[in-house]
């Protein structure tokens, strides 16, 4: 299956997010360094994008945060990977000791660079010490395919992940806030490969998933419906929606807030936010001999004014 475009990195595999060092271990790192000449120091990928490969660890690949360590003959690796090395270089092999790298940790320091996400639209310049921080909160960065019947390793921003469900996974596409869908399964008792297709509705200039899976609770299956928003957590919340489900005279009703597809499919089901019904209740519901699931799911998509 194609998995889409490729993008800077799999928001999957980012480091850890590794806050600026205290200021008391900052003030070895920017002594006698030019305040004047650090504030001139503009972004040049001319100029930076040697000096940012220095930088990143050979052994990890990810950028090094103080302490960095060397060994006698220069070369560096970051601190949570010298653990590993069994006190000997990466490069040379050569005894790594418990050498600091000053000069590198200050060059650090006085570098200002974009972020990564410069080409989903981020327009920030941030010091070296916070970008990762900012990366791993910037309101541009890539979102997960919200698939769920498959791990699908596609990262994009929202129009071209509408694409590729689109495309790619097949899903169905709705206009309108409304909709009605019935679920039916011959077999109530098995919960593997008992999910819905993902159903992907627009409106109010916005894109929702709609999710019905069984799972199972306790002893026994159990049914889940939710709405995941194809967006920010900041921007979910000003949408609500109701979903319905019942037979026989008898109703369940439930009514949230969209989460957004940040949150994992799987988080969001862990976490029950949604219309859960009981087996024994979707039989009654489903009416005749009760060995063949039939319900129907109703609801409708609001903007909270």
């Amino acid at each position: 299956m194609a998995s889409g475009p490729s993008y800077f990195d799999d928001p999957r595999n980012k480091p850890e997010v590794i806050d600026p060092p205290p200021k008391e271990d900052m003030l070895d790192i920017r002594e006698n360094v030019n305040e004047n000449a650090q504030s001139a120091l503009k972004p040049n990928p001319a100029v930076t994008s040697g000096v940012r490969e220095l930088l990143n660890c050979p052994v990890c690949l990810n950028a090094m945060y103080p302490p960095i360590s060397q060994c006698s003959n220069g070369h560096t690796l970051c601190s949570a990977c010298k653990p590993r090395m069994h006190n000997r270089c990466p490069t040379c092999r050569h005894e790594l000791g418990n050498i600091r790298c000053l000069a590198l940790e200050k060059v650090a320091a006085s570098l200002e660079l974009p972020c990564k996400y410069q080409g989903f639209g981020c327009i920030g310049i941030h010091p070296y010490y916070s970008k990762l921080k900012h990366e791993s909160q910037c309101a541009f960065r890539p979102y997960n395919c919200p698939y769920a019947g498959s791990d699908c390793s596609a990262v994009g921003d929202i129009p071209f992940l509408v694409s590729h469900l689109k495309d790619d996974h097949k899903v169905d596409m709705h206009n309108g806030s409304t909709f009605n869908h019935r679920y039916v399964k011959s077999n109530p008792h098995e919960v593997e490969n008992a999910t819905w297709m993902l159903t992907v509705f627009s409106c109010f200039g916005q894109y929702f998933c709609l999710h019905f899976e069984a799972f199972q609770l306790g002893m026994a299956p159990a049914y889940i419906a939710f709405l995941r928003f194809m967006g920010d957590d900041n921007e979910a919340k000003n949408y609500s929606y109701s979903l319905e489900v019942g037979g026989n005279g008898r109703k369940v009703v439930w009514q949230g807030v969209p989460r957004s597809i940040r949150d994992s499919h799987r988080k969001v089901r862990d976490s029950f936010d949604g219309l859960i019904v009981q087996r024994n209740m979707a039989l009654f519901f489903s009416g005749g001999d009760r060995k063949e699931l039939k319900l129907r799911v109703t609801g409708r998509i609001w903007k909270e004014q």
